[in-house]
């Protein structure tokens, strides 16, 4: 099985290629800005590492929010690319969840990621990585409210949200979230959407 793994919902790109259950090659770096100019290369570099084609590809797993509109759409349009240009499923699943994937301590998990003026895109997942809380648009102050009757919490996080809880750095385990999702069947290319959760300011002012 050989699996590509995309994440660009944030000024991070994450992405590797797990082949039959090894990561081969992978990329975790900040770009911000330059974002959309360097994940497609980056990308393409990453196959040179792994030395196969994309054509070799199995499956792709993209994030498709929540987080940037722009980075968001950037990891789905490379990954629909390659999907529709190769007859290739590819499986959408949330940053989020990919969130609590990648944390290891044996807690209740709040991923989160700053949404400004006191939302955040977040969520609450179990031990065993189930959902609890979905993932939502949420103003945090609502969400540790909902929080507050469970046990110990682990917040995920790589912004500066001040938050009176246990907390960890995300660092996206790509071979563990790939592992979860490798036997999901995909969708095709076509059928993928990004996944906001919030509407854009011309929805909102439009009173969509």
């Amino acid at each position: 099985m050989r699996v590509l793994y995309i994440d660009t919902s944030s000024d991070y790109l994450y992405s590797g290629i797990v082949i039959d259950d090894k990561l081969i090659s992978s990329i975790k770096k900040k770009y911000e800005k330059d974002l959309s100019k360097e994940a497609l290369p980056k990308v393409i570099e990453l196959f040179d590492k792994a030395d196969i084609t994309p054509k070799d590809l199995d499956k792709i797993i993209v994030v498709n929010g929540p987080g940037s509109f722009t980075g968001i759409r950037i990891g789905i349009t490379i990954a629909k690319t390659i999907g529709w240009a190769l007859n290739i499923n590819i499986t959408p699943i949330s940053g989020l969840t990919a969130m609590a994937i990648s944390c290891n301590n044996n807690t209740y998990k709040m991923p989160l990621i700053d949404a400004r003026r006191g939302y955040v895109y977040g969520a609450i997942y179990d031990k065993d990585n189930n959902n609890v809380i979905e993932d939502s648009h949420i103003d945090l102050k609502d969400l540790l409210d909902k929080s507050k009757y469970l046990d110990e919490v682990t917040v995920i996080t790589n912004n500066d949200i001040d938050i009176n809880l246990k907390k960890e750095k995300y660092n996206p385990d790509i071979l563990k979230i790939v592992k979860q999702f490798e036997n999901n069947e995909g969708i095709n290319p076509h059928l993928v959407n990004p996944i906001y959760l919030k509407k854009t300011e011309a929805e909102e002012k439009a009173g969509l």
